[in-house]
């Protein structure tokens, strides 16, 4: 049987970049919404959190990289049109990026006395760039409209983005860290539940009102019945975490994992509703996977490239984590 490649492809291309653009959501979300929580934390806490993240950040933004790389080079009508219509907040973005870069490594390096305007720059470079991603999010949900509803929904969910990066950044710090800072990151998660909440409902409520078509996929028979089961499942993960936060920190460092775990498998779960309310489309209701997309012959050799990097990323992702492992107090950052 002959593969129909102009077909499979571009659906291949698309798990791909879906694959990348969530796990960067849930591995920078960490180290981003740490950068968030310096706002609240002392000059040792800062270092605690800085040495909780210090050997994975870098990494973990090669994966927006790697996701903007396919977008480009697979579906570069789809890259133009976005990219067009969100230049600002990509610009806020890229600014955010740079400044948190910048500041993580010349914290260490000037002296105590001038150490706190680069904590500040270190927190103000996360949150920019934690709430263009939010913002970038919203306007795309609602198929890239650039009216007022557009910009108060983005608003809104820029907000909630950074609020759920925070609970991510907490959640690690739970697993990463002990004793007073520990108990505050639980304090830290708790709080920041109910803003991921409100994100994760707002982005859901909106998106099925977004468009006909998405609507037609979420609230007719029998596939209202088919797809029930995940935002029950969703629900629950966030009741479940919210009581879990109440027995935290447990005896022995028991569960310290789970809360992030949860966070990351309820982000996979809302990802998932996303990309089934899109598909098939790259540019909601504009452009299909397969108009936008690069042609065949091109698509075959980014396909053999993308073979051999994405393994090495993983296997590198895997390897520095299980090498740094232990909590933060056993690192080490020069």
């Amino acid at each position: 049987m002959t593969l129909d490649w102009p077909f499979l492809l571009p659906l291949i291309f698309a798990g791909l970049m879906g694959l990348s653009i969530l796990i960067y959501v849930i591995l920078d979300g960490f180290d981003l919404g740490i950068g968030i929580l310096f706002a609240m934390a002392d000059e040792q806490e800062k270092d605690t959190m800085i040495a909780a993240i210090g050997p994975f950040w870098d990494a973990n933004e090669t994966w927006l990289v790697l996701s903007v790389g396919l977008l480009l080079v697979a579906f570069p009508i789809a890259h133009g049109v976005i990219l067009t219509a969100l230049y600002l907040p990509v610009f806020a973005l890229l600014v955010g990026l740079i400044l948190r870069g910048v500041a993580f490594d010349f914290r260490a390096k000037v002296p105590v006395h001038r150490k706190h305007r680069w904590d500040f720059l270190f927190f103000a470079g996360s949150l920019t760039a934690s709430l263009a991603q939010g913002y970038m999010l919203g306007v795309y949900v609602l198929g890239l409209d650039t009216g007022f509803a557009a910009f108060g929904f983005g608003v809104l969910v820029a907000l909630c983005l950074a609020a759920s990066y925070a609970a991510m950044g907490a959640a690690w710090l739970i697993y990463k860290t002990e004793g007073d800072l520990q108990r505050k990151a639980v304090r830290f998660l708790r709080s920041a539940l109910v803003f991921t909440a409100v994100g994760m409902v707002a982005v859901s409520l909106a998106t099925p009102f977004a468009s006909p078509r998405i609507f037609e996929k979420w609230f007719t028979w029998p596939d209202m019945a088919l797809l029930s089961p995940l935002p029950v499942i969703t629900g629950v993960a966030f009741l479940g975490l919210w009581l879990l936060t109440f027995r935290l920190p447990a005896k022995g460092d028991r569960h310290a994992l789970t809360p992030f775990l949860t966070l990351a498998a309820i982000f996979a779960l809302g990802f998932a509703g996303l990309a089934y309310s899109f598909y098939p489309y790259v540019v909601p209701d504009r452009f299909t996977l397969w108009e936008a997309a690069s042609a065949t012959e091109s698509l075959g050799i980014i396909l053999v490239g993308t073979a051999f990097v994405l393994p090495v990323m993983i296997g590198a992702s895997f390897y520095v984590y299980s090498v740094f492992s232990g909590k933060a107090g056993d690192l080490r950052y020069d």
